[in-house]
């Protein structure tokens, strides 16, 4: 599939802005073709692994959100940060991130399990308690992983 062009390209961020926004910001809304055609978007923890430039999610092992991805991979992720005011102005400057991409659960035990523990870092670096929540929750919890189709970024000023 051919992707749109920003159509305001001088707002457009550069790859590394994106992705270092994908990687500090630890949600967004992550968007699925939900029952009956409806959109459903829902805001969702997420991690931005560097080694193979793909995003992860952990996600309860049935539900709304699996039964719209198992029914359609093809989904979208909104990721942006806290934004900005320049001095004296009053308008809030924000840097958003949209990742259209493939879902899927990964099959893998070790690989998800080491993926939400990089999760589990965006939010603590207690290791004693991040090995404990896995041993006690692991069993009741899928990783997601989705595999990035096209990345866009833009900088939007609220003015």
């Amino acid at each position: 599939m051919e992707f749109r062009p920003m159509r305001r390209s001088k707002q457009e961020l550069s790859r590394e802005e994106c992705i270092e926004i994908l990687t500090r910001e630890p949600r967004g809304v992550l968007s699925v073709l939900g029952e009956g055609g409806y959109p459903y978007g829902m805001p969702i923890n997420q991690y931005y692994c560097p080694e193979n430039g793909r995003l992860y999610f952990h996600t309860a092992r049935e539900g709304h959100r699996l039964d719209a991805i198992r029914a359609c991979d093809k989904v979208s992720l909104c990721v942006y940060d806290e934004g900005y005011r320049k001095e004296g102005e009053w308008a809030l400057n924000i840097r958003s991130v949209i990742v259209f991409g493939r879902i899927r659960v990964v099959e893998d035990q070790t690989h998800a399990l080491n993926m939400i523990r990089g999760l589990a870092r965006k939010f603590t670096d207690d290791e004693g308690y991040i090995e404990h929540e896995i041993q006690s929750s692991a069993r009741h919890v899928l990783c997601l992983e989705l595999t990035p189709d096209h990345i866009t970024g833009k900088l939007v000023n609220e003015a």
